[in-house]
C-alpha cells in the first residue's frame, strides 16, 4: 500500500544537483582560450598589478617587525622577536585614549559633515536646468581637489593667520575679537572639516553625479504627471537613484575611520594645538621616523590597518544583510 504525499503550493523542495568540474586539462584549456581572447586586456593590466606587486604587496613581509624588537643593523630575520609587547606598551600608553579620541572625533565629523556635503551639492546641480551653468560649477568646485594638501594649508594660513589675514581681519571688525584660528585647540578640528569638505566635495559630487546620469528622465516625467514637488521627486526618484552608490562610498568611508590623513593634519599642528591634533598616520611618524621606534609604530600602524579591515567587512556585510549589493 503506497501512502500520498501531499506538497503545499510553493513548499516543494528541490534537490539541487551539484554540476560536476570539468577536468583540469578541460579547465585549463577553457582558461588558455579566455587569456587569448582578452590578451589585449591583460597586457593592459601588467603596468597596474605591477604596480600593486611592487609597492603594496612586497613592503608588507616588513610588517613582522611589529612582532619583533627591530634594530636595523641586525636586519629583520636577526632582530628578537618580542611577539605583541609592541602592542602592549600600545595599549598601556597614555598617548592610547587621547589618540584614539582625537582621531574618532575628526573621522566622525568627516562622516556626519563631510559625507553628505558631495550627495547634497549633486542633489542640488542634477536640479539645475542650465547646462552651461552646471557645467561651470562642476569645474569650480572640482578644481581643489588637484591642489595638494600643502598648497591648501598655505592658503589656509594666508587667510586665517592672526597679521593681517583676510578672514580674521573680517572677523576681527565684526566682533571686535581677535581669533587666532590657526593656535586655538578649538577651532583646529572645524578648520581640517572646512578644508577636507572645500577639497573634497567635487570630487564625490561627480561621482553621484554620474549615478544620476542613468536615471530614466521619464520617471520625473510621470511623477509630474502624478502631481508630485520638486522635493518628492528628489526623495523618491533622485536619492534611491544613488542609493548603492551612497553605500558603497559609506562603506568605504567607514573602514578609513581611523586613517585621517597624515599631509594636512600634520601640516595644520603646532605646539598649541598637539594635544588635539594628534592622530594616528600623525603618531606613526613621530614615533618611527623622528624617535627610531621602528617596531612600535609599525605595531600602531598594524592596528590601524586590522580596525580598518574589521569595519569594512563589518559595513559590507550589514549592508548587505539590508538588501544593498555593498563592494562584494
Amino acid at each position: 500500500m503506497t501512502q500520498a504525499v501531499e506538497t503545499l503550493p510553493g513548499k516543494s523542495k528541490k534537490k539541487k544537483t551539484k554540476k560536476p568540474k570539468a577536468p583540469f586539462k578541460e579547465r585549463l584549456a577553457t582558461f588558455k582560450t579566455h587569456v587569448s581572447n582578452n590578451k589585449w586586456l591583460y597586457i593592459l593590466a601588467i603596468p597596474g598589478l605591477t604596480y600593486f606587486l611592487v609597492f603594496k604587496y612586497a613592503p608588507m613581509y616588513g610588517v613582522i617587525i611589529a612582532f619583533k624588537d627591530y634594530v636595523p643593523f641586525l636586519g629583520i630575520n636577526g632582530s628578537q622577536w618580542v611577539g605583541l609587547e609592541n602592542f602592549k606598551d600600545f595599549f598601556i600608553n597614555p598617548d592610547f585614549f587621547r589618540i584614539m579620541g582625537n582621531t574618532l572625533i575628526l573621522a566622525l565629523l568627516n562622516i556626519v559633515i563631510g559625507f553628505p556635503a558631495p550627495i547634497i551639492l549633486a542633489l542640488l546641480l542634477n536640479e539645475v536646468r542650465s547646462n552651461i551653468y552646471k557645467r561651470v560649477v562642476q569645474t569650480l568646485v572640482y578644481i581643489p581637489h588637484f591642489l595638494s594638501w600643502t598648497i591648501v594649508v598655505s592658503l589656509t594660513f594666508v587667510l586665517f593667520s592672526i597679521n593681517g589675514g583676510a578672514v580674521t581681519t573680517l572677523v576681527q571688525s565684526i566682533t571686535g575679537q581677535e581669533i587666532d584660528f590657526l593656535s586655538d585647540p578649538n577651532w583646529f578640528r572645524p578648520m581640517i572639516i572646512l578644508q577636507g569638505v572645500w577639497k573634497g566635495v567635487g570630487w564625490g559630487t561627480i561621482i553621484y553625479l554620474a549615478a544620476l546620469s542613468g536615471v530614466d528622465q521619464e520617471q520625473y516625467e510621470a511623477a509630474i504627471m502624478d502631481g508630485a514637488g520638486r522635493f518628492a521627486r528628489v526623495w523618491h526618484i533622485t536619492l534611491p537613484a544613488i542609493r548603492s552608490t551612497v553605500v558603497i562610498m559609506l562603506i568605504m568611508k567607514v573602514g578609513s575611520i581611523l586613517s585621517t590623513g597624515f599631509d594636512q593634519i600634520y601640516l595644520m599642528t603646532n605646539a598649541l594645538n598637539r594635544p588635539v591634533a594628534d592622530v594616528f598616520d600623525t603618531y606613526v611618524y613621530m614615533m618611527g621616523i623622528t624617535q627610531g621606534a621602528y617596531s612600535y609604530s609599525t605595531a600602531v600602524g598594524l592596528f590601524k590597518s586590522v580596525v580598518g579591515i574589521i569595519l569594512v567587512l563589518t559595513t559590507n556585510k550589514i549592508a548587505r544583510k539590508l538588501g544593498e549589493t555593498g563592494l562584494y
